[in-house]
């Protein structure tokens, strides 16, 4: 039976506010940040659709990918973590992939259509995988078992990478598959991936705890339910909310049996990089992927090879600590950094230096990283200097970090064309103006986005809304302005576990002043 109550604490308790650390000085130091979440998760779940073992190396380890791994294995995929790799002291894991129903097979005779309707091959999978020279595995080899199996349960948590990139997988297994999440993940926009997946024959059924529930009816929890698999084809959604109902459909779309044809309708999609990042890593790995015209992606089916692939840092994650030269008047260097990346945080050497940053880097060795260098300014009586373009646009999931460069800038700064962040983690839009305010900052929301008419100037404990990107906005105030406290922490444990010992190194390690 599935439980329609939101997932609760036993005993809750109220978290233990962190004093942000305040240097009192210019920060200097060399950070390392751990690897990507979006490219972590996008290569575990590639790596459960292979057709056989996969290696990925460095991966991050956090809770949203921990939630990946869960929901993976709860799919039938198996995963194993190498502490050594190879003796380079690097972490992996060898993810032994799904067992997939028939619906996963190369293309046979007849495989053509428009992706409505049952598929009259789907009973000619083995043969498909047998003419292809692959072995079937799993419950296509088993055939009519396979519609036996037990239902299972998926745990999202709060992670927009699990709710949105596994129900299409769930579709494939066969199988009928649950999803829910933490309370604050009910409110996240789904509707769109799931409105695909109805487009596409799947069942989707929403759990509604009465008929006064507020929440939108495409929202968790809800089931997925195709015992035929997904037979593919072309369809059309609306991704004006998030990119990532663009690349939870094309992540799955090389084992639909007539790959996929996906159209936007809206106007805009947030976040392109994101999808950007989908389609290079699906090209890398062999499979045919395409953007014939602007908001229209296709991927060919067939199978993904087994693979190895080292996860780059996160670029996002790098933000908070790159800022902090720019807050404290000070220099902050990273190695590692990605000559060529899909990341959305590539933007920081451009928005660095739109907020009075000095940026530089520096070739390594290996030609395809550089050391990135950034150094904040300061005004005649070396105190540092914050400037302000005036007005950023589509700063999407790093407009936390900005938020905070510019509430310690002397002139007033607009956020534009990011009201999709009300869809996040929290309605980031509000989230920010109310703790800026709570900051002493002038600051109002606007139809999409929000200005910052004047700076922060006092310490307050900065609430955070179980929003990993308010807890590192609260850490960066609190270089400038001292006995800032952030309500809780522990919520970067989503992408950064390790961020408040991270953070602590870069200032304690920072020369103090006189």
């Amino acid at each position: 039976m599935f439980a329609t109550s939101a997932p609760q604490s036993a005993s809750p308790v109220p978290p233990t506010p962190w004093p942000a650390p305040w240097p009192g000085a210019p920060v200097h130091a060399e950070v390392n940040v751990p690897a990507s979440k979006s490219l972590t998760n996008r290569y575990l779940l590639l790596a459960a659709l292979a057709e056989g073992p996969s290696t990925v190396i460095n991966p991050l380890e956090s809770r949203d990918t921990e939630l990946m791994l869960r929901a993976l294995q709860q799919l039938g995929a198996v995963s194993e973590r190498v502490p050594d790799w190879q003796g380079t002291g690097e972490h992996a894991y060898r993810i032994t992939p799904i067992p997939f129903s028939g619906s996963r097979r190369r293309p046979g005779p007849g495989d053509s259509g428009s992706g409505s309707g049952s598929d009259p091959e789907a009973d000619a999978g083995t043969e498909a995988w047998a003419e292809a020279g692959v072995e079937p595995r799993g419950a296509e080899a088993r055939g009519a078992e396979a519609e036996t199996e037990e239902r299972v349960a998926v745990d999202c948590g709060l992670a927009g990478t699990v709710m949105r990139f596994l129900p299409a997988v769930a579709a494939l297994t066969g199988r009928t598959v649950d999803f829910d999440g933490d309370p604050e993940a009910r409110v996240r926009p789904m509707g769109a991936v799931l409105e695909g997946l109805r487009a596409l024959d799947v069942a989707v059924t929403g759990h509604r705890d009465d008929a006064d529930d507020e929440r939108p009816a495409d929202s968790l929890p809800f089931t997925i339910s195709s015992p035929a698999g997904v037979s593919g084809g072309e369809i059309a959604i609306d991704a004006s909310a998030s990119s990532q109902f663009v690349s939870g459909l094309l992540l799955a779309a090389p084992l639909m049996r007539q790959g996929l044809t996906l159209r936007h309708t809206g106007e805009t999609v947030p976040s392109s990089e994101h999808i950007e990042m989908t389609m290079e890593v699906l090209r890398d790995l062999g499979v045919s992927a395409a953007s014939p015209e602007p908001w229209v992606w296709q991927v060919s089916p067939g199978g993904i090879a087994p693979f190895t692939v080292r996860v780059e840092p996160d670029l996002s994650n790098a933000g908070p600590f790159l800022a902090a030269a720019l807050a404290t008047g000070g220099r902050v260097s990273m190695r590692g950094w990605p000559q060529s990346s899909t990341q959305i945080g590539r933007r920081w050497t451009q928005l660095l230096e739109q907020f009075g940053g000095n940026v530089q880097t520096t070739p390594e060795p290996s030609g395809s990283t550089c050391t990135l260098t950034v150094r904040g300014g300061v005004d005649e009586f070396g105190k540092p200097a914050v400037s302000t373009p005036g007005t950023v646009t589509g700063t999407a999931e790093l407009t936390p970090t900005v938020a905070a460069l510019a509430a310690l800038a002397a002139e007033p700064t607009t956020f534009r064309e990011i009201q999709h962040l009300r869809g996040h983690e929290t309605d980031r839009i509000a989230a920010l103006v109310a703790e800026l305010q709570r900051l002493g900052a002038r600051a109002e929301e606007t139809e999409d986005g929000f200005t910052i008419l004047a700076p922060a100037r006092s310490a307050a404990t900065v609430r955070t809304y179980a929003d990993h990107r308010m807890a590192t906005f609260g850490a960066i105030i609190g270089l400038a302005i001292p006995e800032v406290r952030v309500e809780d922490i522990t919520c970067t444990s989503k992408t950064m576990p390790a961020f408040p010992e991270l953070w602590h190194a870069m200032v304690e390690g920072s020369p103090r002043p006189l």
